[in-house]
């Protein structure tokens, strides 16, 4: 919470002009294209970081494929997860979200620019609806993120378990498969403190389909789950001996 308060006070001639274009954009999405609403998005992580004194360090962004039409699967450290991906990725997004952020100020507006999926992770049946809609969607060229944890890890950059039905889309949609490992994302919101902060974002190596089309998608969470736990370690062992 002190982060975002030094974030507004640090933006505060912006953050005025920069809340009324993204209420704008929000109440009349389909007035706007994709391209403008990721412009005014970035820019406004741009702000929030400097203000916030965050720092993004990106790697293997040249992983991304150049084609749309893709899923990634970062690890879920907290609030900050999206914007850091949003800041890094050069392609158009969309993210699939728990319903309960649906109505938060900020996030919604957020979210409505990146048409976002809202999942109810008690409802079967409406959970199953919106894995459907985003495999059609990513059959048309539409990218997503979705976090295959469910929630967000307590326990800094440690990961939880990767749910198997979190890559039913992504099977169904016959797309790559981009794991995405986040380190010390959780420091910029999910901490009481406003001290700099450096965040890892790594794309790693696709899965293509030809490469999971024969797996269960349990076995996939647990391939993308051990690639990302490996660059995880592997970058904080570097940290701790610099």
């Amino acid at each position: 919470m002190k982060r975002i308060i030094f974030m507004m006070l640090g933006n505060i001639f912006y953050l005025p002009w920069a809340w009324i274009k993204l209420c704008i954009h929000a109440h009349d999405v389909d007035n706007y294209t994709d391209e403008e609403h990721m412009d005014l998005l970035k820019d406004i992580v741009k702000h929030a970081n400097k203000a916030g004194r965050v720092t993004v360090d990106a790697y293997g962004v040249d992983n991304i494929p150049k084609k749309d039409g893709f899923v990634l699967f970062p690890n879920h450290q907290g609030m900050y997860d999206v914007l850091t991906i949003l800041d890094t990725c050069p392609n158009k997004i969309s993210v699939v979200v728990k319903k309960e952020v649906s109505k938060v100020q900020g996030l919604k507006q957020v979210f409505a620019c990146m048409k976002a999926l809202f999942i109810d992770r008690d409802d079967l049946k409406q959970s199953m609806k919106v894995i459907q809609q985003m495999a059609s969607d990513v059959k048309i060229g539409k990218n997503y993120v979705i976090f295959a944890e469910g929630t967000r890890s307590r326990d800094e950059n440690k990961l939880l378990d990767f749910k198997g039905g979190s890559f039913k889309s992504a099977v169904k949609a016959r797309c790559p498969i981009v794991p995405v490992a986040l380190i010390d994302a959780y420091k910029a919101f999910d901490t009481n403190s406003i001290k700099p902060v450096k965040i890892q974002i790594h794309y790693l190596t696709p899965l293509l389909y030809e490469e999971y089309k024969n797996m269960k998608t349990i076995e996939i969470a647990e391939i993308v789950k051990k690639m990302i736990e490996k660059t995880i370690e592997k970058n904080i062992v570097t940290i701790q001996h610099e």
